[in-house]
């Protein structure tokens, strides 16, 4: 499914972002390898992962497509960075499309940072018996749209892709998140120490505790992995 759509999506003009993990992922590059494809590194560019896919990414490369990562050179990817990884996915794309996902799953996570994003989000139907459709069919539920061809996709997006390019401010230097230093155990407990159960602003947060932005929003997604984290409406967030 995910390879049928990203090759009738490619021929339909849009490009295919997808973080280059096993399974789903690998599908969608090679279904859009024709038709243009970026894939998104948890790691320095010099270290794709898993290392199966290297040959992918050269592939990708030599195509017409691209490879991107946040990580300097020689950085070897842990498990937080794969979340951190998955809000560049999100943000690249006008709409994100879950193909299949369990209830505690890393695509949830980037189904909720593109809803936060404003982007569009989309889910393929499983069957109400197999756990790995749960987390896609409470998508649905939530009022994701519901995908069974293409063209669910394209009728969405199609109208966004001229409203928005001209809105788009002239690019500016991006900041270096990497040469930030990953949160530590004090880092951790500050933040946890700023949540509670009533719903708080990560603005907020992010001022009681004098972290970085990054550091923050590194530890709020390790939350929501450990299904710590409630989101809520508004872009605020609670312990569960």
């Amino acid at each position: 499914m995910a390879r049928t759509l990203a090759a009738e999506l490619g021929r339909d003009g849009f490009g295919i972002v997808s973080g280059l993990a096993r399974g789903i992922d690998t599908a969608a590059h090679q279904g859009s390898l024709a038709s243009g494809t970026i894939g998104v590194l948890a790691g320095g560019l010099d270290l794709p992962y898993p290392p199966e896919n290297a040959a992918l990414c050269n592939e990708i490369a030599e195509r017409g497509g691209a490879i991107i990562s946040e990580m300097p050179f020689g950085w070897q990817p842990r498990a937080q960075d794969f979340p951190r990884r998955n809000r560049l996915v999100a943000g690249a794309a006008l709409g994100l499309v879950v193909v299949e996902a369990a209830l505690r799953s890393g695509s949830l996570i980037s189904a909720r940072l593109a809803g936060e994003m404003g982007r569009l989000v989309f889910a393929v139907p499983g069957s109400p018996l197999d756990p790995r459709a749960a987390g896609a069919n409470a998508l649905l539920k939530d009022g994701a749209t519901l995908v069974t061809e293409a063209s669910d996709i394209t009728g969405a997006i199609a109208p966004l892709v001229g409203a928005l390019a001209p809105r788009m401010p002239p690019l500016e230097e991006p900041p270096d998140f990497s040469a930030t230093p990953p949160p530590g155990e004090d880092d951790r407990a500050r933040v946890i120490e700023a949540l509670g159960p009533t719903p708080v602003a990560i603005d907020e947060i992010i001022r009681h505790t004098g972290l970085h932005p990054a550091q923050v929003f590194m530890v709020l997604l390790e939350l929501d992995l450990a299904g710590r984290l409630e989101r809520h409406a508004g872009g605020n967030v609670s312990l569960v």
